[in-house]
């Protein structure tokens, strides 16, 4: 029974990773419509933003930690200032053919840093003791990540419901012409939709990092891996992206832990979950908590 709650466990601190990074997707399409193909490229950027400042600059941890958010915020900022801005208005098709196009380039970017070919990994900061309880054990840094996902998705919860400029950017992504005509400015809300996803992707990426170690391929390889948690819960939904993150998380640790582990099967803890989605999504073609838009014909 222990090894069944220590799956549960492991697969909440995943989910709950998952869910930090496909936050950066809900907020953009849930203020623009637009999936941004881009988002584990800027999920890595942050990370390696954190990793610059603390083990080449000499700066804390705790401190770099916000100070990548930052600098990423305003990253994010800039990309959809220089590539987006002007797409304002077209098919949604044309913008996400760019964000395709932006994944390209930075790649590329990344790849002409040490960066991009190189393993790393942050500074310990935490205690290498594991916590335990009742036979499960998880650690500190496990433990600290889950704590940071779950403030911020409380907290960009509570901006997108209660503060103005974020029912401004819910207004947007309903109607974008009638938002206008009560004065909201639409590029000031995209680019402020780009700017908190890449505050969120930054944070992802320097918790993924803790965890996993610094790797390009797999801090990008996340935009990817969290797609379906994004289909799952709905793309314009954050309490959506914390429930499919976590079942999707423990789905994941349970076909690793009993049918890879027992069965002697391989790689079912990566289709596993693209099977559920494709039975759930039968029945909710819109996600779990994605909104259902009947439009006049």
């Amino acid at each position: 029974m222990s090894y069944f709650f220590q799956l549960v466990v492991s697969g909440i601190v995943v989910g709950s990773i998952y869910a930090l990074a496909a936050l950066g997707f809900v907020l953009i399409y849930k203020s623009s419509k637009v999936l941004n193909i881009a988002h584990g490229q800027i999920i890595a950027a942050g990370a390696f933003i954190a990793y610059a400042l603390t083990g080449m600059a000499g700066i804390p941890i705790y401190i770099s930690f916000f100070l990548s958010m930052v600098i990423t915020f305003f990253l994010a900022m800039s990309v959809e200032r220089i590539f987006l801005r002007r797409l304002i208005g077209e098919p949604i098709i044309s913008v996400i053919m760019v964000t395709i196009g932006l994944m390209s380039i930075l790649d590329g970017l990344i790849f002409l840093t040490p960066f991009g070919s190189v393993n790393f990994s942050f500074p310990r900061f935490l205690p290498r003791t594991l916590i335990s309880f009742g036979g499960v054990s998880i650690s500190w840094t496990q433990l600290v990540g889950v704590i940071v996902t779950a403030v911020m998705i409380g907290g960009f919860s509570w901006f997108f419901k209660k503060s103005t400029v974020g029912i401004s950017m819910r207004a947007v992504s309903d109607d974008q012409f009638a938002s206008m005509s009560v004065g909201i400015s639409v590029p000031r809300v995209f680019g402020l939709a780009w700017a908190t996803a890449g505050l969120s992707a930054a944070a992802a990426g320097v918790i993924i990092g803790n965890i996993t170690g610094l790797n390009f391929e797999t801090l990008q390889a996340f935009g990817i891996t969290v797609f379906p948690v994004v289909i799952l819960g709905g793309l314009d939904s954050i309490l959506g992206a914390v429930v499919a993150g976590v079942i999707m998380g423990i789905i994941q640790q349970f076909a690793s832990g009993y049918l890879d582990g027992n069965w002697g099967l391989n790689g079912t803890a990566e289709v596993l979950p693209y099977i559920i989605l494709l039975i759930i999504l039968l029945f909710k073609p819109h996600g779990l908590f994605g909104i259902h838009e009947i439009e006049r014909v």
